[in-house]
Parts: C-alpha cells; sequence; structure tokens
C-alpha cells in the first residue's frame, strides 16, 4: 500500500546518472533524512530502499519527539565515480532537493559525508552537516554510537538486570565509523566485529567473517552495517537474548519481529537505537543549542528505551521484543 507523499526519481543533467527522494511525510513538519549513495543491481532496489528508509525517518523522528516527517535520498552508483563525476552527481541532487521547496532537508548517509554537504549547499540551503570548519555539525557517527550506547544501557538492565555489559560478550556486525565507536564505548565487554572490509580487523577485538556474525553465541547482538539482515532465516541462527544497533530497517520484513518475540530475543527498533545522529544535529542546526545540550538530548533515548520496554513486558513479567511499529 502507499503512504508515501512523493517520490520522484531523475537521470542528472550533468552526471547522466540516477537520484531520487522519496518523501513519507509531512505532517509533523519538514522531512529529514540522509543521502545515500551506493551501487545497486536494478533501479527498482534503490526505490524499494529509499521509500522504506524514508518511512523509518519518519519513525525516528515520532520516537525521538522531534518535529519532523521522515524522508531520503539515494544516488545510484551505475560508473565509475571520478570526484568530478561525484561533484556533478551531488550537483544533480541538489537540483532534485530545491524541487521540494523546504520539504526535504538532507544530511549524510551511507557512502556520503560532510564534505558532500557542502557540494550541496553550493546550490541548495537545505543540506545539514556541513564540515565543522564551515559552520556545520560535521559527521553524526559520534552522536548516533552515543545513542546506540543509551539504548543498550535501557536494554540491558531490562534483559540482563543491569546496564553494565563488562564481562558480556557483544558481537558488532558492521565495523565502521559508527561501529568502532560502539566498540571502544563498551569498556570491560568481550567484544567481537566483523566486516566485508577485511582491512579494518585490529587486534584490539576479536574477528568473525561477517556471514558467521549470526550464528555467535553472545550475549548481544549489535547490527551496524547494512540494512535487512534480520530475516526469518537469520532469526532461526541466532544464538542472543538481545539485538540492538544503528543499522537502519534491520527486519526483512515487519513479520520478523514476532519471530523475534517466539525466540524470547528482545529487539530495540532501529529507529529508535539509530536516532542519536538526527537528534544532535537538529538540536544544533535547528535549535541553535550547545554542544553539551544536544548530547543530553541525545541520551535521552536511554529513557526512551526504558519505557518502550516496559510497556512491551508480558503479565508474566517476561521479557518480550519492541515490535517493528511499537512506537
Amino acid at each position: 500500500m502507499w503512504e508515501h507523499e512523493r517520490l520522484v526519481v531523475r537521470t542528472g543533467k550533468r552526471s547522466g546518472m540516477t537520484t531520487m527522494v522519496a518523501l513519507h511525510s509531512t505532517e509533523a513538519g519538514p522531512a529529514v533524512g540522509g543521502c545515500r549513495m551506493k551501487p545497486y543491481a536494478r533501479i527498482t532496489d534503490a526505490v524499494t530502499d529509499v521509500l522504506r528508509l524514508s518511512k523509518a525517518m519518519t519513525l525516528k523522528c515520532e520516537a525521538a519527539g522531534i518535529p519532523h516527517g521522515g524522508a531520503k535520498s539515494v544516488i545510484v552508483v551505475d560508473r565509475e565515480l571520478t570526484p568530478e563525476r561525484r561533484r556533478a552527481v551531488l550537483l544533480d541532487h541538489a537540483d532534485l532537493i530545491n524541487e521540494f521547496g523546504g520539504a526535504y532537508r538532507a544530511g549524510p548517509d551511507v557512502g556520503t559525508g560532510p564534505a558532500d554537504m557542502l557540494v550541496l549547499r553550493e546550490l541548495t540551503p537545505h543540506a545539514y552537516c556541513l564540515p565543522e570548519e564551515n559552520g556545520g555539525t560535521g559527521s553524526s557517527s559520534g552522536p548516533t554510537a552515543r545513542g546506540v550506547l543509551a539504548a543498550l544501557r535501557a536494554a540491558a538492565r531490562h534483559t540482563f538486570g543491569t546496564p553494565d555489559l563488562t564481562g558480556r560478550k557483544v558481537v558488532i556486525s558492521g565495523f565502521g565509523s559508527v561501529g568502532e565507536l560502539i566498540a571502544r564505548g563498551l569498556e570491560g565487554a568481550d567484544i567481537t566485529v566483523s566486516d566485508v572490509d577485511g582491512s579494518r580487523r585490529t587486534g584490539e577485538f576479536g574477528w568473525v567473517h561477517p556471514d558467521e556474525a549470526y550464528e555467535v553465541e553472545a550475549d548481544v547482538l549489535v547490527p551496524a552495517a547494512v540494512g535487512g539482515v534480520l530475516s526469518p532465516e537469520t532469526v532461526a541462527r541466532l544464538n542472543v537474548g538481545l539485538v540492538v544497533g544503528p543499522a537502519n530497517n534491520q527486519l526483512t520484513d515487519d513479520g520478523v519481529a514476532a519471530l523475534l518475540r517466539e525466540r524470547g530475543i528482545v529487539w530495540v527498533p532501529d529507529h529508535v537505537a539509530s536516532a542519536g545522529g538526527v537528534i544532535y544535529t537538529l538540536a544544533r542546526e535547528d535549535d541553535g543549542v550547545d554542544h553539551e545540550t544536544a548530547l543530553k538530548r541525545v541520551d535521552g533515548i536511554e529513557a526512551t528505551v526504558e519505557r518502550l520496554l516496559a510497556r512491551q513486558r508480558d503479565d508474566s513479567g517476561t521479557s518480550v521484543p519492541v515490535d517493528n511499529m511499537g512506537v
């Protein structure tokens, strides 16, 4: 069923590459969401991704109490991305963002960063997270990781009786900028990481092949890479009690939440756990608060998760997972 307000797909006049924006909702305010730049096997795969991601942004803003709706944009990488072509497609994307007249405001996502937002700003005012030296808040990886750590504290308290994960085994699937920060923030935990990029392997943490990350016996699984990782097949192989992570759209479909429930695995929806970046960015750039005040708002994710999990206890007091739409 169509839920979105608008979907626009364009072929860039400078780059010849496909760029798109999905506007899910502006009911609560202008829609915000990152710009993802990556290859897709088919254009229809990119459209499916941008539609699901934009809906997740609406849920994320609602859960965080942010007066914005959700949107997302995608740039489909279908050829060698030279510096010149990257700049060209970003300018094409800025043209598309302007078509929304401020109803969509972009930020970084997979494949883009503050430097790319600076290019967008050459043609559109509707871009967040410019480099700090250019007056923006820079990368949102730090606040995103901080928010996941806050969610982990609440979920661990709910599941294990204490927010302290010291001595517990944690598997982090995806050792990029956010995953690494989460690993370093879990002092005292027994941490194993995985990533499709083997060059990210270090001697600081245990390492497992990405194909095996969802089978490792552990206390906590942290999905921190791409979405669509929790399928019926994956859930059947899980050997953990708690799943909390920043990867967007972790479930292949909403019915997977019921499968997690059946197995007694507590899952915190990604649109709640991953909200730290958007909370921090909008607090700084829209509300004009200082760094510490914005971080306190990010820390509020802990209380949000506590409330969600408390509502999801059954009559016997057993922990059950939060439903995907249970905000």
